[in-house]
């Protein structure tokens, strides 16, 4: 029954309005308090912001950097609210938290040269110990989160970007390791000149690579390439899904010519297939 429910919960939330997502993922969870955790970690949600105490920057908020109603911050490395068994909650080890700083500096840089703006976050956690190579070297995983919004009051119109891209690191021999990476863009666009109209959507892949590494620093990079390559796909693919197709569709509706021009260029048309045919 409750494998029933938790697909019952999915498929009502891919039908329900994409801009109220995470309200309607509050009600199921209240409806259903047995699925929350499950459907808290399945369905991806437009990202919050939060400061942190120590340093008084921004970091990113989601599922995996969540322990009860706290979130760690990837600067400090502290959980807010404050909680009382800081040490009993998830933490990445010494090596992982090394890498972490240097992803999250990195990733930084990119937000700010592909994004011009917003935050982002990156997490690392263990992985389990099977993922061990034969020189010893243990895979990981981590989470690269990335969000820009639109200030609602810039003429009128209003927006959000929300990139939430999982991996996992699989080292394998000779210098060489697998990167599986799972992206999700959320994408939230509104506009109230002359009447409200808002485009609402999210749109998920997965990418797989085998590349080269010789240290941490490099798996940094690796995952960065991976990431900047997803993103520019996905994009593309929003371009042409959402906007070309909304494009189209607007310019059915509503037109700038009258319709004798229209049936002119019609009966054209169909003259010129006919004469094409005839040859």
């Amino acid at each position: 029954m409750s494998d029933k429910a938790f697909d019952a919960s999915l498929d009502l939330l891919r039908r329900l309005n994409p801009k109220k997502i995470s309200k309607n993922l509050l009600n199921l969870c209240r409806l259903e308090p047995e699925l929350a955790e499950d459907l808290l970690s399945s369905v991806d949600t437009p990202l919050k912001i939060q400061k942190c105490g120590k340093t008084g920057k921004s970091y990113l908020c989601c599922d995996y950097n969540r322990d009860g109603d706290s979130y760690r911050s990837p600067w400090s490395n502290q959980y807010y609210p404050t909680i009382d068994d800081e040490d009993q909650a998830p933490h990445p080890t010494a090596y992982l938290r090394t890498m972490e700083e240097f992803a999250n500096d990195s990733f930084d840089i990119y937000r700010d040269l592909y994004y011009e703006g917003g935050e982002s976050s990156v997490y690392f956690w263990d992985t389990e110990d099977e993922d061990v190579n034969q020189t010893g070297e243990i895979g990981f995983a981590g989470v690269v989160l990335l969000k820009k919004q639109i200030d609602p009051t810039n003429q009128g119109n209003g927006g959000c970007w929300d990139s939430i891209h999982v991996f996992e690191v699989i080292p394998e021999n000779s210098g060489i390791a697998t990167y599986k990476l799972t992206s999700t863009v959320i994408l939230d666009l509104s506009t109230s000149q002359g009447m409200d109209m808002f485009l609402s959507g999210n749109l998920t892949r997965q990418n797989e690579k085998k590349l080269k590494y010789t240290s941490a620093s490099s798996h940094v990079a690796n995952i960065g390439s991976v990431i900047e390559d997803t993103e520019s796909k996905l994009r593309n693919m929003l371009q042409e899904v959402y906007f070309d197709k909304t494009k189209s569709i607007i310019g059915d509706l509503r037109s700038i010519q009258t319709l004798n021009v229209k049936e002119d260029e019609r009966l054209r048309q169909e003259t010129l297939i006919k004469k094409l045919r005839q040859l």
